[in-house]
């Protein structure tokens, strides 16, 4: 796929020029900020579940109305080509947190296993440089009284869901605050009770940099103890749509997150903090077809193939904004490639920290700012359901092994970006390339183990 169409895919985004931007004096290095008598930029990265590459409007969406993600896209840069962890929730976040792919990260898959005390997480590192640390939302790394838990891992404050599992009940009668268990007074939608958290830990650090990790369960279904749907107080505005309930759910869930991500913008900027802070708004994977939801019906991967779980574009490519007021380029679209496992250099550069040595991120921050960036010799993921399998992205070229005993595929993603043609046989020499690449990017997990389907 040539430049002209990947941008086509953020059609609400004027496109200005990085370039004009980048040799502006408001382009610092991050350890200018101190030699300038200014303090480190606050970080805010948002994460929506399950949200699709499609389901925004600046990412070709038609339907669901995003106007506030929206306008963050015309404010600052987004992204054709970042990709997630991984293709579920725990082993994607375990990546953004720690820096490492799926091929050396302590979780690889949603089982409960917790992030131990010598993990490193961006919030430890953030922490170590003088920032107020706090997460809200779901969390998936540690049980309660397990070294995995938020508090246990750099974050000074914690508001949220522990276990995946429990965090698609949208009406919990508990969730976490640091370590204790927080009851709901009343029926209450906890993605609300998400966003007042969100401000409110916003206001309380808003005079010295902070580190806020707003990790949305939206659009996730609900389905804890055999139920299934997709859980909002309103369908609104889509109530008289001619859609399946379901659908109309589904839509309602991501404007009223739009909505409250509009809230945050707002803050930043009554508190005149709007050109301190960079802002990152994502999704943990691609859209997920549970809940009565159907990610056909609003085209919810847009021009990819596949959905979570798969290894195909449109289970691990994400959107993925970033703003920063004066530093970030507006109205920009850039086809820089990079992953979640990039973030905590990324964040250690912001803070003027020194990332952990062997990580498997580089920092995206000269890309971020319009300037000449590192890149990646190749991306590397595995997934362990359904058996094991593996895909790789090397330069423009993208190969799945699925399951792990079966024939490598291949695809040309500069021409190709929906991986209609599977074109191995058409180029041996690089088949042989991403095959070792693959026999050699990951180490063992006694957690697990490559399989191959059954």
């Amino acid at each position: 796929m040539n430049q002209t169409n990947r941008r086509s895919f953020l059609r609400n985004t004027s496109l200005g020029t990085l370039a004009a931007l980048s040799t502006g004096p408001w382009f610092l290095s991050p350890g200018a900020f101190a030699r300038e008598g200014r303090r480190q930029p606050n970080i805010i990265f948002i994460m929506a579940d399950d949200l699709g590459y499609g389901d925004l409007g600046c990412y070709g969406q038609k339907t669901i109305k995003t106007p506030c993600i929206d306008h963050m896209a015309a404010e600052g840069t987004g992204f054709t080509d970042c990709y997630a962890g991984s293709t579920v929730c725990a082993p994607s976040r375990c990546c953004l947190m720690t820096g490492y792919h799926t091929g050396h990260a302590r979780v690889r898959g949603n089982a409960l296993v917790p992030l131990l005390a010598e993990d490193v997480t961006v919030a430890e590192i953030l922490k170590d440089a003088g920032y107020a640390t706090g997460i809200v939302g779901k969390w998936g790394l540690g049980e309660p009284d397990t070294s995995g838990v938020p508090n246990r891992q750099g974050f000074d404050y914690w508001f949220g869901y522990l276990n995946q599992a429990r965090a698609h009940n949208y009406y919990p009668d508990y969730v976490w605050k640091n370590e204790e268990r927080y009851f709901f007074q009343r029926w209450t939608y906890s993605h609300d009770a998400f966003t007042k958290e969100a401000l409110d830990f916003i206001q309380q650090n808003q005079n010295h940099p902070f580190f806020l990790y707003l990790t949305y369960t939206i659009p996730h279904a609900f389905n804890e103890g055999g139920k299934q749907g997709m859980q909002v107080p309103d369908d609104a505005p889509y109530s008289n749509e001619p859609w399946p309930q379901q659908s109309k759910n589904h839509a309602a869930m991501i404007t009223r997150m739009d909505t409250d991500v509009g809230k945050l913008f707002a803050l930043l900027k009554k508190l005149n903090l709007d050109e301190d802070t960079i802002v990152f708004f994502t999704s943990d994977n691609g859209p997920h077809r549970e809940g009565g939801a159907d990610p056909n019906f609003f085209d919810s991967n847009g021009p990819l193939r596949g959905i979570k779980r798969d290894l195909y574009e449109g289970g691990i490519c994400v959107p993925m904004i970033a703003r920063w007021p004066g530093k970030i380029a507006a109205g920009a679209v850039s086809d820089q490639v990079w992953a979640f496992w990039d973030f905590l250099p990324t964040a250690a550069e912001l803070a003027g920290a020194q990332a952990p040595g062997g990580v498997d991120g580089i920092s995206m921050l000269p890309a971020l700012l319009g300037k000449p960036q590192q890149n990646h010799e190749y991306l590397y993921w595995e997934f362990h359901e359904r058996g094991s399998h593996q895909a790789v992205r090397m330069g423009d070229w993208k190969g799945v092994r699925s399951p792990i005993n079966g024939p490598l595929e291949l695809y040309d993603l500069k021409n190709d970006r929906s991986e209609t043609k599977n074109i191995a046989d058409q180029h041996p020499e690089i088949v042989k390339k991403i095959e070792e690449i693959i026999s050699s990017a990951r180490t063992d997990n006694e957690h697990w183990p490559l399989q191959p389907r059954k």
